[in-house]
């Protein structure tokens, strides 16, 4: 028996948003942090040193690495498609060509959460209250207004805004588990002629998730996926026969169950099994610092998303093993597990936005008025604040004026110069603008519609984003890039020699040779180039790597905004010999 839905809501109020609406909150949100900037410091710039490593013609596809250095990412899909990338659009410079790609990605993961949400809205345990009378929201009107609400959720959820901007394979993940999500809510509800979509977007989904260094994760969905699906199954023993649609989900349980044992193979195959369990710590003060800074990053990184799918699970528990509510809480509870046992506990906790903004659009047809009213007030002073600041500090940058938070920036960046980018102004100033207008609209009188209460969120979200990434780009590309540091070896050694590196990171080394156009080795007693390059950490083990007599000191390196992220110059004083034919020494 069907339980009683709490979501009571009139046709009125399932309005949708208007599409040019919905498309430019998108696009100004998907573009600025993509355009105009070099790649970021770590993640960002090492996966751009293996994806241009990966075009060489000795490089080993199925092995990406970076001059001979394990990536770390065990991840194939995320390479492969910044590598070919850069082979189909040599006239683009590489670090933007691999964003087109990444790019596709972040549409892709909007598109399958916008899609994911209208189906399980169709659902009919979602569905509101039917009214005595009539006027009760339409069934598809109600499933399109919930689906704008879940994208308006996603975009406002503060952890998306970094690593969906980022060519790693983080986002990767996102957009394949999104795919994957969507293919699993939009099986129930397409005929059986038309299943054709959601089975390959299932394909695609796990499979791309697995190639991106998930597997495990992509199995654990699978299996959930499955679970779901089967739970809502209904076959009389009795009767000898099925129903055509309970045909059709036994099919879609095998599918899944097919799909993802196949993807499991695939992944074994490839030996892309990895133990990365690690749990925090479990010893007194460790442990409760581990689980408390895990707390609160979940608490930020999920906001708003976390609270209004709380309220979600509480309104709909009744619900609780119908699809709608079942299938987003199996996909975020997966992330979040992830997150809480792997290192990467942010990145791992990316995967759960598209499933709690599901949730989250849940809560909306069963919010009342104060509770819309409180979010609108605080999402008002939150971002307003938020863009008031930005404005501020980037008019002290290029005006000296307020004083103070020049200052600032000149303690924290000592080296930026300021720069002015007339089209940046103008972007932000049209945003500023926009934001404003939005602010009136929300505030005046208009018909009720059930995503208005995500519109300020999402709106303030984009919009101090978008600042960030106009105003402030050549600040954050000089605090967050290492081209500076990297600029600035290149300009103590000979471009046209080879370099040795020795206890230089993944990052630091495609830093190197992307901003430092340098010729890198990895340093041996056997190499010969004339100048060496040391991560200051690595100095106590210099001698092991090198003959030390050979080489003198020249400087020392620091990046500007980091003190602790230094490096060693040396030169070569004298000529590296090495064994000829019948051990007779002679130089390279």
């Amino acid at each position: 028996m069907n339980k009683p839905s709490p979501a009571i809501i009139a046709q009125s109020a399932v309005r949708r948003l208007p599409r040019r609406a919905l498309l430019l909150f998108c696009a100004a949100y998907i573009l600025p942090g993509f355009l105009g900037r070099s790649p970021w410091k770590n993640e960002d710039i090492a996966a751009f040193g293996v994806m241009r490593e990966l075009t060489s013609s000795a490089a080993n596809w199925l092995q990406p690495q970076l001059l001979g250095q394990v990536t770390g990412f065990d991840a194939l899909l995320p390479y492969w498609l910044g590598a070919l990338a850069i082979k189909l659009l040599p006239f683009i410079d590489p670090a933007m060509a691999v964003r087109i790609p990444y790019m596709l990605l972040l549409v892709m993961t909007l598109l399958s959460s916008w899609y994911a949400v209208y189906y399980l809205a169709k659902s009919p345990q979602a569905q509101p209250v039917a009214f005595a009378f009539g006027g009760e929201a339409d069934p598809v009107d109600y499933a399109r207004a919930i689906a704008d609400g879940g994208v308006l959720a996603l975009i406002a959820s503060l952890g998306l805004a970094q690593f969906s901007h980022e060519t790693t394979p983080a986002l990767a993940q996102l957009g394949f588990t999104s795919l994957a999500f969507y293919a699993m809510a939009a099986s129930p509800y397409r005929r059986a002629t038309r299943l054709a979509g959601p089975a390959l977007g299932l394909l695609i989904g796990l499979t791309g998730l697995a190639l991106s260094g998930a597997p495990t994760l992509a199995l654990l969905l699978g299996v959930g996926g499955a679970l779901v699906e089967w739970s809502h199954t209904r076959w009389d023993p009795s009767s000898h026969r099925e129903a055509a649609s309970d045909r059709q989900s036994w099919h879609w349980v095998l599918l899944i169950a097919g799909v993802t044992l196949a993807v499991s193979l695939l992944s074994f195959g490839l030996d892309l099994w990895r133990w990365r369990i690690e749990l925090p710590g479990t010893d007194g003060e460790s442990a409760w610092s581990d689980w408390n800074s895990l707390a609160r990053l979940l608490l930020w990184f999920t906001w708003p998303a976390w609270p209004l799918a709380l309220w979600t699970l509480w309104r709909w528990r009744r619900q609780l093993s119908s699809r709608h509510v079942a299938l987003p809480l199996w996909f975020a509870g997966m992330a979040v597990v992830s997150a809480f046992t792997t290192d990467a506990s942010d990145r791992s906790l990316l995967l759960s936005l598209p499933p709690l903004a599901a949730l989250a659009a849940f809560a909306l047809p069963t919010l009342k008025r104060s509770v819309a009213s409180l979010i609108d007030w605080f999402t008002l002073l939150f971002f307003t604040t938020c863009a008031i600041a930005i404005w501020v500090i980037w008019i002290a940058m290029q005006t000296g004026v307020p004083r103070q938070p020049a200052a600032n920036v000149t303690k924290l960046a000592p080296g930026f110069e300021p720069s002015f980018s007339l089209l940046a102004f103008v972007s932000a100033v049209a945003a500023t603008l926009a934001w404003a207008w939005l602010v009136r609209w929300r505030t005046g009188a208009h018909r009720a519609a059930i995503w208005k209460s995500l519109v300020l969120p999402a709106g303030g979200a984009t919009l101090c984003w978008l600042l960030l990434m106009t105003l402030w780009m050549p600040l954050l590309d000089y605090a967050r890039s290492l081209a500076p540091l990297s600029r600035q070896v290149a300009s103590l050694v000979d471009k046209k020699s080879c370099v040795e590196i020795f206890g230089v990171g993944s990052a630091q080394t495609a830093a190197l040779q992307y901003h430092g156009q340098l010729d890198l080795r990895q340093a041996t007693p056997l190499a010969s180039c004339p100048y060496l390059v040391v991560d200051v950490t690595a100095q106590a083990r210099l001698g092991s790597a090198v003959n030390l007599p050979d080489w003198a000191f020249q400087a020392t390196v620091r990046k500007p905004t980091d003190k602790t992220e230094n490096m060693l110059v040396y030169k070569r004083v004298s000529v590296a010999v090495t064994p000829g034919p019948a051990g007779i020494p002679h130089s390279p």
